[in-house]
């Protein structure tokens, strides 16, 4: 099946009459490979059909916006699993997680703890001394106390989902 396409134009002489030869999407399902031929010079090319993302904006403490940034995230997550035995697939995992967390919302704002909160769920799951860890910086614990009561908290909930298999 070949489609015709008014508007790419060729890289190579800039005409727009072209068709498509071959179409295949990504491992990750987000994108579309298009292999085109110009139909004027003949020559192929590659083109590349993504979903254009509303951009999120992260409203920080202070009251400040920043444009979401997976690699800020993503680096905050290496540090909370330095000498862990998380994988880097898993930290991409999380970081995954959480932008689709974030498409799904209907807000073009969202705040910094919601993310923070998406990504200590995440990290729950997968390493509590992580999850501690990325807590301890996240909640910005002011003194010995916080943080106990913190880690009070965390051990309750085991503890209630251990009642809860046992």
């Amino acid at each position: 099946m070949l489609w015709y396409h008014e508007r790419m134009k060729c890289v190579f002489c800039s005409s727009g009459d072209n068709k498509v030869v071959d179409s295949r999407i990504n491992e990750q399902g987000n994108s579309i490979r298009r292999r085109r031929e110009c139909l004027k010079c003949g020559k192929r090319f590659t083109s590349y059909e993504t979903v254009e993302l509303v951009p999120v904006l992260i409203v920080k403490r202070d009251g400040s916006r920043e444009s979401f940034n997976p690699q800020k995230i993503k680096r905050g997550v290496i540090k909370a699993c330095e000498k862990r035995p998380v994988t880097m697939e898993q930290i991409d995992k999380i970081i995954e997680a959480v932008e689709k967390k974030l498409s799904s919302v209907l807000d073009q704002e969202v705040t910094s703890a919601q993310i923070g909160d998406m990504i200590m769920a995440e990290l729950k799951k997968i390493d509590e001394i992580s999850y501690v860890r990325f807590a301890a910086v996240y909640r910005q614990f002011k003194d010995i106390s916080t943080f106990l009561a913190f880690m009070k908290t965390l051990e309750d909930n085991l503890s209630s989902k251990d009642e809860k298999i046992g």
